[in-house]
């Protein structure tokens, strides 16, 4: 066949109905032997269906946008998979835009996004944007506005589990440190329910939250105005990321200090190196993929009044060797 096969084509080498093709090829409902008579006739033809058209049927364009402030975060980068995986799941595809955490990028990303077409987009952004009420928005861990729906774990919830462990772990004198960014986020609040726990339980806590872009530096000052004679007088710190408890890790080796045996560490994430099973340090995990489907199945479902502001799921602690079990 010198031209490229169409739907008659495939209908004639199946035997089948050109109707029949149509229902299999767009998702209808139709009888099992004759979606794989259908499949089977595509793949001999080499028939491959036109999404674009497909697309302009449905009123779809089957993509969906990404917008992440970067990759080069261990968390970013893992919710990306998941949410690519979530989506090919669904029919469709991701369009994914970086932003190095610049406002004007996260605006311009939205605006090129409205100019693509795609059904929908899943932001994590820590800046104001300006959305459009006809195209759906997901954001991760930070509530725009009440019309958008936001998908976080539970970070109040963890904040407290890593104090419990922590105390409960013997250490008797608590830290929580911290970079991020300086927009207020559900993230914030990992730190919020560390230091209720510490007030409650009477355990003395201080903390060190820095703005992206500080100098990671101001730990170390930190550490050193708590040491005496090369004694830490903190034995158990809180990070709000796992990147953040490994660089504290190394910074605090430097300093002579030993993990986990002078001081405890939890991180926040679950991150596991280079995806195997391997984590960065002992640390509440944040359900990825669950975060991610949720995220897609609000995006895409058709009924959109009663769509949730804010869903939160469940954390859970996990032991990477950086506390003693």
């Amino acid at each position: 066949m010198g031209s490229m096969p169409t739907m008659k084509d495939v209908a004639q080498e199946a035997g089948v109905a050109l109707g029949t093709v149509s229902k299999v090829f767009n998702g209808r409902p139709v009888g099992e032997s004759y979606r794989v008579k259908v499949e089977a006739a595509a793949r001999r033809l080499g028939y491959q269906v036109n999404e674009y058209a497909r697309g302009l049927r449905a009123g779809k364009t089957y993509t969906v946008a990404l917008i992440l402030p970067g990759l080069d975060h261990p968390f970013f980068a893992a919710l990306a998979q998941n949410i690519c995986s979530a989506l090919a799941q669904r029919d469709h595809r991701m369009l994914m835009y970086v932003t190095a955490s610049r406002p004007d990028i996260e605006q311009s990303c939205i605006n090129m996004v409205r100019q693509n077409k795609v059904d929908g987009i899943i932001g994590l952004t820590y800046n104001p944007v300006e959305l459009d009420e006809d195209l759906p928005f997901i954001s991760i861990d930070r509530c725009i506005s009440s019309n958008v729906p936001c998908v976080a774990s539970d970070n109040f919830g963890g904040g407290r589990m890593a104090a419990e462990k922590l105390i409960g772990l013997g250490c008797r004198r608590l830290a929580f440190l911290r970079i991020g960014s300086s927009s207020p986020s559900e993230t914030d609040r990992r730190g919020d329910g560390f230091e209720m726990v510490c007030r409650m339980r009477n355990i003395p806590c201080d903390s060190l939250r820095l703005s992206d872009g500080d100098d990671l530096e101001q730990f170390r000052s930190f550490f050193h105005s708590h040491m005496t004679n090369g004694k830490l007088d903190i034995d158990g710190i809180f990070c709000s990321t796992d990147l953040l408890a490994w660089q504290i890790q190394n910074m605090l080796k430097e300093l002579g200090i030993r993990v986990p045996e002078d001081v405890q560490i939890i991180g926040f994430d679950g991150i596991r190196r280079f995806g195997g099973q391997e984590l960065y340090c002992s640390t509440i995990v944040q359900p990825l993929q669950k975060m991610a489907e949720t995220a897609v199945d609000l995006l895409l479902t058709k009924d959109r009044s009663n769509i949730p502001a804010m869903v939160l799921l469940p954390v859970a602690y996990a032991p990477g060797g950086t506390t003693r079990e």
